[in-house]
C-alpha cells in the first residue's frame, strides 16, 4: 500500500518539477512567438491592402470611357 503513494508522489514532484522548469523556458518562447506571428501579419496585411488598392487603379484606369 505504501510503495503505490510513494510513486504517485515521486510522479507528482517530477511533474511539478519539469511543469516548473517548462514554464521558465517555454512561456517565454511562446510570447515571442507570438510577437512574431503579430507582426508577420501586420506586414502580410499590409501588402495585401497595397497590392489590393494598387490591383483596383489599375483597373479604374482601363475602364474610364474614352472621349
Amino acid at each position: 500500500m505504501s510503495k503505490p503513494v510513494l510513486q504517485l508522489a515521486a510522479v507528482g514532484l517530477v511533474g511539478f518539477a519539469l511543469w516548473k522548469l517548462g514554464s521558465f523556458f517555454f512561456i517565454p518562447l511562446l510570447v515571442l512567438a507570438v510577437k512574431v506571428a503579430l507582426v508577420v501579419g501586420l506586414v502580410l496585411f499590409a501588402f495585401w491592402l497595397f497590392r489590393k488598392s494598387d490591383k483596383d487603379n489599375k483597373d479604374n484606369k482601363g475602364d474610364a470611357p474614352a472621349e
